[in-house]
């Protein structure tokens, strides 16, 4: 288990029951059980009074935790006949983007999501979620096939933003970025989106331009980074605290604005405590939302998704 900053007195009272138990496991014949049961429960209260009111930063904290379950492990778990498909047909495939074919609750679909991967080397591979221009034109082919072949689009969004690197801006990253916006815009199909981590930028505008949005309770979804912000305004990054304040990037706070539609609960402690758990949360929500818009024809989905972006900022950001 990696710990947060914040978790750090949770660490030494779960570590002092792991050192009891491993204490028995070794034979010494003493039974320690009675008091590793009473410092789990010391943890388990200790737990739910640190999730009961999480500040904006440390839920940024949490959306990053590097144990929370990614695009591939939802994939995995919530899709069969996943078949992956790569390239954008003009330069080359971009690993932070991952997609293609699938059946949800044995319907086919589309699948696309950012993938940051779970160890150094895969981190690397994906360039931890940040997608390139080829990852946005290999997002718009995926959706023309789905409009072409009447197919749901459902996008799991997890990126600290778009890959701001000399190559990606010289291929044309920001137009690669609205162009995607844009065909998000037109698909006459049901768009879910979902938020099981980072919403960072136009990065993560670009796939959760949808009919329904939702987010995972401690994920975030910003215009940018609280670092970034704080560099900004303050020019100073240490002010990162303040910046996630004032960005209103909560699940909570999105849903007050009307940003976003549904919060899926996770377990307590967060998604990385109890990945399955929270992965079957998420997928009885998309099958919820894929629901809300069954009927619909192409044109009611596209002026439904169209007329929900108009009406965006219409309600105070006042706190």
């Amino acid at each position: 288990m990696v710990y947060l900053d914040f978790e750090k007195p949770l660490a030494d009272i779960e570590g002092k029951a792991e050192e009891l138990r491993a204490m028995a496991r070794k034979g010494d014949g003493v039974d320690v059980e009675k008091e590793a049961a009473a410092l789990d429960k010391k943890a388990g209260d200790l737990l739910k009074e640190m999730y009961r009111n999480l500040s904006p930063w440390r839920k940024t904290q949490v959306a990053r935790h590097p144990d929370r379950p990614h695009c591939s492990q939802y994939i995995e778990a919530l899709f069969t006949d996943y078949t992956p498909l790569a390239g954008d047909r003009a330069f080359g495939d971009d690993h932070a983007v991952m997609g293609g074919l699938a059946r949800f609750n044995d319907a086919p679909c589309v699948v696309i999501g950012h993938e940051k991967g779970n160890d150094t080397k895969s981190r690397i591979h994906h360039n931890f979620g940040m997608a390139r221009p080829e990852g946005y034109r290999k997002a718009i082919r995926l959706m023309d096939m789905a409009h072409r072949f009447g197919l749901p689009v459902i996008t799991l969004v997890d990126t600290p933003g778009a890959y701001p690197g000399k190559g990606a801006e010289e291929r044309g990253q920001s137009e690669a970025i609205a162009r995607c916006t844009m065909k998000c815009l037109e698909i006459g199909v049901p768009l879910v989106s979902v938020v099981i981590g980072e919403g960072g930028s136009g990065g993560a505008v670009a796939f959760a331009t949808a009919n329904r949005i939702a987010m995972l309770e401690h994920s975030i979804y910003s215009v940018i980074s609280p670092e970034g912000c704080a560099s900004i305004l303050w020019k100073d990054s240490d002010k990162m605290r303040d910046a996630a304040e004032a960005l209103r990037l909560t699940a909570q706070d999105l849903k007050k604005l009307d940003v976003i539609d549904r919060i899926i609960a996770e377990p307590m402690g967060g998604a990385q405590r109890l990945p399955a758990e929270a992965i079957a949360k998420v997928g009885t929500e998309i099958a919820a939302m894929l629901e809300d818009l069954s009927g619909k024809s192409p044109a009611e989905l596209i002026a439904d998704r169209r007329q929900k972006f108009l009406t965006m900022g219409a309600h105070s950001l006042a706190a």
